[in-house]
């Protein structure tokens, strides 16, 4: 079983996506566990404080050191080879589907999500990789949990019900985007236009269908 433990000041944003689709369907059928742990445990002070102002001044707040090291420290307490530490942080790794493919040979990640202005850079001694969407910001790092949790899920053993879905879609090969696709009705009509499904997906000659689905594939658009 796929663990993930997630580390927010937010612990129920995740509870409407992570209870629908396939994400529930493989939690309840044990292929992965999903628990979040709200930050402000791991405190002492009784406004229970996971923030402070950042040293040599600036705007915002930064998420404390001495917390996010306990909760690291307390979760992550058994040694395991299969388990990454991951950060959120805008200044992170691009995430890709070659990491979600690496990533989901793993037993276990823990997240950290970031907030308010960033984290306490200490925070990068204790984990072992740090982990953006893309180049923007977001407010929480709580989105890119869930989006690298979906995307691993997706790549693990029974998690969908075609296991051979992940093998022909976009980016399963570096750079590749899906050949195009078509259902039902075989003429679609609107505004007076007819828009057909192209012949070949209708011939039946499977080899030929291969190689013009081969020929349709494009490259990801810079």
């Amino acid at each position: 079983m796929m663990k993930f433990k997630i580390i927010t000041i937010f612990p129920k944003i995740f509870d409407s996506y992570f209870s629908e689709s396939i994400i529930k369907r493989t939690q309840k059928d044990k292929i992965i566990d999903i628990k979040s742990y709200d930050l402000r445990d791991w405190t002492n002070d009784r406004h229970k404080s996971v923030d402070d102002t950042p040293y040599g001044g600036g705007a915002g707040m930064l998420l404390k050191i001495e917390p996010l090291y306990k909760a690291i420290k307390e979760l992550a307490k058994r040694k395991s080879p299969k388990r990454k530490i991951v950060l959120l942080s805008a200044q992170g790794k691009i995430w890709n589907q070659q990491l979600a493919k690496r990533y989901s040979n793993l037993d276990e990640i823990i997240f950290i999500c970031g907030r308010y202005e960033g984290v306490d850079e200490r925070i990068k001694n204790f984990i072992d990789e740090e982990i953006s969407l893309g180049e923007y910001v977001l407010t929480g790092g709580e989105l890119g949990a869930m989006v690298i949790i979906d995307s691993v899920t997706r790549l693990l053993p029974g998690a969908l019900g075609n296991e051979s879905s992940p093998e022909d879609e976009s980016h399963s090969q570096p750079g590749v985007l899906e050949y195009p696709q078509y259902t039902k009705p075989a003429v679609f009509t609107a505004n007076k236009k007819k828009y057909p499904v192209p012949d070949i997906l209708l011939s039946g000659h499977h080899q030929e269908i291969q190689k013009w689905r081969q020929k349709q594939q494009k490259n990801t658009p810079k």
